[in-house]
């Protein structure tokens, strides 16, 4: 029974690890591009947009389009890094613990 009081102590940790990382992704700002850098967008650790930057260039009534399109791709770019991010975060708490298919943390 040792091993099981150990096992709820280790769970116990983890989940207060979870908590600050989860607190602390919301300072986290990571940034995404497209355009060669004319369509900036700005996430916070949770995938929430901070800033949204466009190259006065761009903003032209015939090329709305364009200008769409490059903000859809720096923001994906944006989202794509934050959840690579949180890959990073998750193995550092996890320990490189490898989680079953179809399972995430936070629960």
């Amino acid at each position: 029974m040792k091993n099981i009081g150990q096992m709820m102590k280790q769970a116990q940790q983890m989940q207060a690890k979870m908590a600050e990382m989860q607190e602390g992704l919301e300072s986290v700002e990571i940034s995404g591009g497209a355009g060669g850098g004319l369509v900036s967008v700005t996430l916070n650790g949770k995938g929430e947009m901070r800033a949204l930057k466009i190259d006065p260039s761009l903003v032209n009534a015939d090329e709305v389009e364009v200008l769409e399109d490059l903000v859809t791709a720096a923001f994906n770019d944006a989202k794509a890094k934050v959840e690579a991010h949180m890959q990073e975060e998750m193995a550092k708490l996890t320990g490189g613990l490898k989680l079953p298919p179809g399972m995430s943390l936070p629960f």
